[in-house]
């Protein structure tokens, strides 16, 4: 691929998904921007078309990727209730993904926009070590901000037992929600 090649409207889309579909990892809206010699913006908006036919596109923390090739549905899925503040974040996450869980995403309930879930996708340290990184760097909030530190997380296994001890491991930290009153 040419560096310096102008990739126009459909043909640079179709190219996206072709790189999208021929690798296993994340994609940055950077890298794609430089593959295609196009900006940030160019490869955001072509996303967004993208997404709007249908394409299962997902922005993520390490970059883009197709859903397809990231869910194979041969994890076993849970949805598990949390409660902490945003200085445990690092805490919580590492705890999971220690457990041999991917931690799919983050869920919370706005009283004005309803739900409102956004990517993770972190299933190791690293991962987890980039995404807090990002978040440092953009000064971004998170979602459990919205709600005093209520949120859910879909978190991903290959088992059962690791989910439980996911969740055995949040409960004796403390992150797990029980229904109990917090203060």
């Amino acid at each position: 691929m040419l560096k310096n090649r102008k990739w126009l409207g459909d043909e640079r889309r179709n190219e996206i998904l072709t790189l999208l579909k021929n690798t296993g990892t994340p994609i940055t809206g950077g890298e794609l921007a430089d593959r295609m010699n196009v900006s940030r913006q160019v490869i955001v908006q072509d996303i967004s078309l993208l997404k709007a036919k249908n394409y299962p596109v997902m922005a993520t923390s390490q970059g883009y990727i197709l859903t397809e090739n990231n869910d194979t549905g041969e994890g076993i899925k849970r949805i598990v209730a949390c409660y902490h503040g945003p200085e445990q974040t690092e805490e919580e996450l590492l705890l999971l993904v220690d457990q041999g869980v991917r931690v799919n995403d983050v869920k919370v309930e706005h009283p004005i926009y309803g739900d409102i879930t956004a990517s993770i996708m972190v299933s190791n340290r690293k991962e987890v070590y980039q995404f807090l990184k990002k978040m440092e760097r953009t000064k971004a909030s998170y979602l459990s901000e919205l709600t005093g530190g209520v949120h859910l997380h879909t978190i991903e296994a290959n088992s059962e037992k690791d989910l439980d001890d996911a969740v055995d491991a949040l409960n004796e930290a403390g992150f797990l929600l029980t229904g109990e009153p917090r203060h």
